[in-house]
């Protein structure tokens, strides 16, 4: 099994550059579609130098228009930075273009920079987020009854637990996610936050949902090489990139420790040598990570990666796991 993740990071690229990434994704969506895609994630953040995915409502539509089976997921969007009834529209807008295929992970995030844009207040992100998932959770609900003359049209064609989740690593958004009946997808892999999240939704009337906890020791971004120096030596620079981003971004907000996917790594030989969220292995390297996660986890335009350069790796990672034409 494996997924494909997208974010759009692509640091000092001009427009038509960006342009071509942006329809590559749409079309290694429709070619992963094809090959047994588990599903297609994609990210969200604000305030980005390098252009990383501010929108991922109008990326995962035309992805949804690309595709046929493969579920949609957008983790995470931020809450608080939302309208309610806006996102709402958005989320059953995608649920129906989608044909029931997608599902938002929502969460508070971590950089200050990003409430700033919007003008909320930071300090106060957990408050607003517990009100805003209320109202978002009644409005859909409404939605559904279809009772109110002012309310969010049309209905979803999914239930509200499979199309909401809640994304975060403390015991205060698995909380938040079991109290309010949706699921949880965790940056981390801590027994409290399982515990956490179940006593929250038993407590509060709920059954427990879908729960994902992430192995610190799985890596996020895969790339599958005969060669695997000649790919370091290809992808390493853009896998470097990626691993520097967040971990400043992680390192800036405090939260580094815990969370499954940073890295330290400050030069493509640490990151290479670390063995950690980044990894470029040979095809049996892949069997082996699938066999020890079951799940492997692409990232095909990893920090901006070039498009041509990228197919290839992609094509040569659903040639090992995927399913479907020319895959094994």
């Amino acid at each position: 099994m494996f997924i494909v993740r997208f974010d759009m990071r692509t640091p000092g690229v001009d427009g038509p550059g960006r342009a071509s990434r942006y329809r590559a994704a749409v079309e290694m969506a429709r070619y992963v579609d094809a090959h047994g895609c588990a599903s297609i994630v994609l990210s969200e953040h604000h305030a980005s130098d390098d252009g990383y995915l501010p929108s991922p409502f109008v990326l995962a539509g035309a992805i949804a228009a690309a595709t046929e089976r493969t579920p949609i997921v957008i983790a995470v969007t931020l809450l608080p930075l939302q309208d309610p009834v806006r996102l709402a529209e958005d989320i059953v807008t995608l649920d129906h273009l989608s044909g029931g295929r997608a599902m938002v992970v929502l969460g508070i995030g971590y950089r200050p920079v990003e409430y700033e844009l919007y003008g909320v207040d930071f300090s106060r992100r957990g408050r607003i987020a517990d009100e805003k998932l209320e109202t978002l959770i009644g409005l859909l609900e409404q939605a559904r009854v279809g009772m109110a003359p002012a309310r969010v049209t049309p209905a979803p064609m999914s239930p509200i637990s499979t199309l909401l989740a809640w994304g975060g690593a403390s015991e205060a958004a698995a909380r938040r996610a079991g109290r309010n009946g949706i699921g949880l997808f965790a940056q981390s892999n801590g027994s409290n936050l399982r515990d956490a999240y179940v006593a929250a939704a038993r407590e509060s009337g709920h059954e427990p949902g879908l729960c994902i906890l992430p192995s610190p020791e799985a890596p996020y971004s895969v790339f599958v090489a005969d060669d695997v120096d000649t790919g370091w030596h290809e992808v390493g620079p853009s896998l470097l990139v990626d691993a520097v981003a967040y971990h400043q971004w992680n390192q800036e907000a405090g939260s580094v420790s815990g969370t499954a996917s940073i890295s330290s790594a400050s030069t493509v030989d640490e990151l290479r040598s670390s063995e950690g969220a980044h990894r470029i292995v040979t095809a049996e390297g892949a069997r082996d990570l699938l066999a020890e996660h079951r799940l492997l986890a692409l990232h095909p335009l990893c920090g901006g990666l070039d498009p041509d350069v990228a197919w290839r790796y992609l094509e040569d990672a659903v040639a090992v796991v995927g399913t479907g034409p020319a895959s094994g």
